[in-house]
């Protein structure tokens, strides 16, 4: 029999991947000394720049977009690539900041990486992401393959119900400003042993910020908004699973997703204890927690309860059909991501400017929005919410259609409205 010839980029790259995972399982203990020439790999680089397209994102500090180099040729761009690679010649660029303001009137810095740095942070994060999964945690969902927040809030769900009555909700103040790169280093050093891919790591590391035509370098940190970021912070904070693993298991359950993390317990005791524990940890990795975002929360009367990944945990009374009351762990859309909901459709439809739209235009940019909050946010207690969502998004669209029209009276247009609505195919959150 001829053997199964792997003919795209990406089948290549899932085997290489699937080959360096089952390497790392096998051996807990191995280090990779190989693995640079794999990050300029022609179907490495290739996948990297299609993963990296498909993100879509902004130019860094080079002002070099995406279209820029489909214009100019991905071919020659990528051979450059893998040239700067070979030669050892590759330095990055500062990573561009760009402020989008917050909900509290404070602005939320953002590091914009050039093109290019992406592109080979994400060949870089193709190679070394399976080595470090096979020793990543059940606890940890976030910007991890085949893992995500719906997996990390049923986890929290199961756990409430298991009795867990008491939770502390934490919060590292500024973890990816806070990452000791020495400390991030070492951990790095445990799984690979390739001088010249930690090398790439530390360049990234150090590559700093430019602002106002200034660029600033520190030593602690990860560049925010770099796309191996969330697996370096992945890596930082796998040591805390692992020391959770060992001393905190008896003492309550942990879900993390990123820097966010719970930790479900069954008494206030437990939750105490968990406390000073996650505290003493997170000392070890020179990190502070949130002095007023860090809490204790007590479910036991249904009186309290916890905001995490956009949703909003509660215990509720609930009776079996032989009427014996039990409590139960409901989740719906937070305030916050119900504020955000009609902040998006408000975007959209109120300013002048898209008065020029029609209704087709309007329903096919709302319809993916729709579907993917529908996707995320609906469960059997969130309907409430939903169902007030559906009508925001109607009124917005009758508001919008009686400016378009000229009208002045807004409500005696929402029955026409609706039927265009339904004829265009419309979605609804419910």
């Amino acid at each position: 029999m001829n053997a199964i010839r792997l003919t795209t980029p990406k089948e290549k790259v899932q085997q290489l991947q699937e080959k360096l995972g089952h390497a790392a399982k096998e051996n807990k203990k191995r280090k990779f000394h190989a693995l640079y020439d794999k990050v300029y790999r022609w179907d490495i680089l290739c996948e990297a720049w299609n993963r990296v397209r498909a993100n879509k994102g902004s130019a860094g500090v080079d002002a070099l977009t995406i279209a820029d180099i489909e214009k100019e040729g991905v071919i020659s761009f990528l051979k450059e690539c893998q040239q700067l690679l070979k030669d050892g010649n590759y330095q990055p660029q500062p990573v561009r900041r760009h402020y989008i303001p917050k909900k509290d009137g404070k602005l939320r810095p953002l590091g914009i990486p050039a093109v290019r740095d992406r592109v080979i942070q994400m060949a870089t994060k193709l190679v070394i992401e399976p080595v470090f999964e096979a020793d990543f945690k059940e606890v940890s969902f976030g910007f991890r393959p085949k893992r995500g927040a719906k997996g990390a809030l049923e986890r929290i769900r199961k756990a409430c119900n298991r009795k867990g009555n008491w939770i502390v909700d934490v919060d590292i103040q500024g973890y990816f400003d806070n990452i000791n790169q020495e400390k991030l280093m070492k951990l790095v050093l445990m799984r690979i042993n390739d001088r010249r891919v930690l090398k790439l790591i530390r360049k990234w590391l150090q590559a700093g910020v430019m602002e106002d035509g200034k660029v600033r370098r520190s030593d602690l940190g990860t560049p925010q908004g770099g796309v191996i970021s969330p697996l370096l912070a992945n890596i930082y904070l796998n040591y805390f699973d692992q020391m959770w693993e060992k001393h905190g298991e008896t003492v309550g359950e942990l879900t993390r997703y990123a820097d966010d993390f719970v930790v479900v317990c069954k008494t206030k005791k437990d939750a105490d204890h968990a406390y000073k524990l996650i505290t003493a940890i997170m000392e070890r990795l020179e990190l502070t927690l949130h002095p007023t975002k860090t809490r204790i929360v007590g479910l036991w009367t249904g009186e309290e309860g916890f905001d995490f990944l956009g949703m909003h945990h509660r215990k509720t009374k609930a009776e079996t059909s032989h009427g014996k009351v039990y409590y139960t762990t409901q989740q719906w859309l937070t305030k916050k991501a119900e504020e955000r909901i009609r902040e998006v459709v408000k975007e959209r439809l109120a300013p002048p400017s898209m008065r020029s739209s029609s209704i087709e235009e309007h329903v096919k940019w709302l319809n993916p929005k729709i579907q993917g909050w529908r996707n995320y946010y609906a469960t059997n207690y969130s309907q409430l919410k939903l169902a007030k969502l559906d009508w925001y998004i109607v009124q917005r669209l009758t508001r919008w259609y009686a400016k378009k029209r000229q009208r002045r009276r807004w409500m005696s247009s929402m029955q026409e409205v609706k039927h265009m609505a339904k004829q265009c195919g419309l979605k609804t959150l419910l």
